[in-house]
């Protein structure tokens, strides 16, 4: 059976809200960041207010996860 859920859009071009991990459109949502040579993209003003009041939770949070499928939350915190 191939009853996939995530082939509703094909054209659409989406990226992953950092802060909640939705899939947002950067041609429709109107919540954008720029943070360093990344622009970041939101759902909604909230999650765009929660990013700009914490960016390293959830840009380091967001690394992790582009990395490692599986990485734990425990990696976070490798000395310097």
């Amino acid at each position: 059976q191939h009853d996939h859920h995530s082939h509703h859009s094909p054209a659409a071009h989406t990226v992953k809200d950092p802060v909640c991990g939705m899939n947002v459109d950067p041609a429709k949502t109107a919540h954008h960041h720029r943070l360093g040579d990344t622009e970041y993209h939101f759902c909604s003003a909230g999650c765009l207010s929660k990013f700009k009041a914490n960016p390293g939770q959830y840009t380091q949070a967001a690394k992790a996860k582009a990395s490692c499928c599986h990485a734990s939350h425990s990696c976070h915190s490798t000395p310097a």
